[in-house]
């Protein structure tokens, strides 16, 4: 009876303090929280060591890492990058229920010091958070920026810059050297961009076009470097120790005073002949036609992520059509007799002629299949915990489709290795509606590439005039066998040692 009576006061004088009371509801919740994570059913792991997790097997190329983790893990497969929880997809199936059903939870964008810094605090469209902002930013782009005939009205700028880059290409054929086509497509990209942009012309030697495109250069290679920090979170000091905190900011310092300077010019201007981006989005300012209140230092984010995802992609989606055309000269052939049938005798290549160039576009889709930009898609993060295929998939984890995975899969794919544009042949497969999802190689979902339009005319007007004033042979000393393909990764993956080309001048 009385060890009743003890008890009672026990559980009474418990239920009275409540710093006991704190201590029993604390103890129970990480209990439950115990229990109840034994129970979720995660996707499946590779065995990871301690402190890096599974950073170790990541390598060099990780979307090729990542496939051969996959086909023992399987499509779904969760890594531990350091601190942070990594989602891996590597199925079409999987990709289609991502979008179909949690389209909205799969939204969001990781946090990285380099974006955070170089993009004035995530100001941006292409790596800010999903939210309203967001999707406002990205409605302006869509719809004013990037939309089909803003794209259009840039021919003239496509026109004259491919006109820089044929002209360069004749002056070198007296030289009977080979042309460094990396660095020449790379030129390219980046005065298109530039132009259309901020009306730049960004070939200017000596000039604001060619010190600001050090700067840009800087900036995308930085943007995807690696640092301790975002792996890490307790270790960041080592981002300032090693100096790589005091890189972005002077990277961000210099891409700020620039882009102020332009600001200020074109608002300065009273009229103008050729309408940039820059222009556009002040006069919709002006006009109240935002939608949402944007300071500077949203449009300098907003045009800063123009150079970042539309140089390099339309660089890299130039260069290996190119490097996969000289590997197969049979393919080549079949190509330059279509573009020179196409536009016949006439001084240049109008829009109405790339149309018309079935071929070429079968060319430049089995290109992006192989090698497409992003082969693991812009990284996304979880904002709830959700369920995919037969999985838990915690909050907060970040999320990799293998592009390249999927469009390689040989479930999918006939000899999905082997270059074959003739496998686009009487296929409906759409960049922007991708039935089945094996064919994504701007994205899936809300976050699909706005700027699909744009990269796709300016790549296919690229190559078509390649193609027409030019033939085009290896260095003596390479066969198309031996042509060294070997990818190298950073914003997207490009090619890690330059095509360099002979070129010889067609005259039709």
């Amino acid at each position: 009876m009385d060890i009743v009576i003890v008890k009672a006061k026990l559980v009474e004088q418990t239920w009275s303090n409540p710093l006991l009371l704190s201590l029993l509801v604390l103890f129970l919740n990480l209990f439950l929280n115990f229990i109840k994570r034994r129970k979720l059913k995660l996707p499946p792991s590779p065995p990871k060591l301690p402190i890096i997790g599974n950073l170790h097997q990541i390598g060099t190329l990780p979307h090729r890492s990542f496939r051969t983790l996959s086909t023992k893990y399987g499509p779904l497969m969760l890594l531990h990058i350091g601190h942070t929880p990594t989602l891996v997809v590597s199925s079409a199936e999987l990709a289609e229920e991502m979008v179909r059903n949690h389209d909205i939870v799969f939204s969001n964008r990781p946090i990285t010091t380099a974006v955070k810094i170089l993009l004035y605090g995530y100001k941006d469209f292409g790596f800010a958070p999903y939210s309203e902002y967001w999707r406002q930013a990205r409605k302006i782009c869509v719809l004013h920026l990037l939309s089909l005939k803003r794209v259009q009205s840039f021919l003239f700028v496509r026109e004259e810059v491919v006109l820089t880059l044929i002209n360069k290409i004749r002056g070198r054929c007296l030289d009977a050297s080979p042309i460094n086509m990396t660095e020449m497509l790379l030129g390219t990209s980046h005065n298109i961009i530039t132009r259309c942009v901020i009306g730049l012309k960004g070939d200017e030697e000596g000039g604001s076009g060619a010190r600001f495109g050090e700067v840009t250069r800087r900036f995308m290679h930085q943007i995807s470097e690696f640092n301790v920090g975002d792996m890490f979170s307790s270790l960041g000091w080592l981002d300032v120790l090693s100096g790589f905190i005091g890189r972005l900011k002077e990277t961000a310092k210099e891409m700020d005073e620039f882009l102020d300077k332009v600001i200020e010019e074109h608002m300065a201007l009273k009229s103008y002949d050729e309408k940039d981006f820059v222009h556009i989005l002040l006069q919709l300012q002006s006009d109240g036609m935002l939608g949402t209140e944007l300071t500077r230092d949203h449009f300098k984010a907003i045009l800063a992520d123009m150079f970042v995802a539309g140089t390099e992609s339309v660089a890299t989606a130039t260069e290996w059509p190119m490097a996969e055309l000289i590997r197969h000269p049979n393919i080549m052939k079949k190509a330059q007799d279509e573009v020179r049938k196409v536009v016949g005798k006439k001084p240049k290549i109008d829009a109405e002629d790339i149309h018309r160039m079935d071929y070429l576009k079968r060319i430049i889709k089995e290109t992006l299949r192989l090698h497409p930009p992003a082969p693991l898609m812009s990284p996304r993060q979880t904002s709830t915990s959700v369920k995919l295929g037969d999985y838990h998939i915690p909050p907060k984890t970040t999320v990799f489709v293998n592009v390249w995975a999927i469009q390689r899969d040989p479930r999918l794919w006939e000899m999905p290795d082997v270059f074959y544009p003739e496998r686009f042949e009487n296929v409906e497969i759409d960049y922007k509606d991708p039935k089945g999802f094996q064919f994504i190689p701007f994205g899936i979902g809300r976050r699909t590439c706005p700027g699909v339009s744009f990269g796709l005319i300016a790549v296919e007007y690229v190559i078509a005039n390649l193609l027409y004033w030019f033939d085009w042979k290896l260095p003596p000393h390479i066969s198309a066998q031996n042509l060294d393909i070997t990818e190298a990764f950073g914003l997207g993956v490009c090619m890690k040692f330059p095509l360099c080309l002979l070129p010889m001048p067609y005259r039709p």
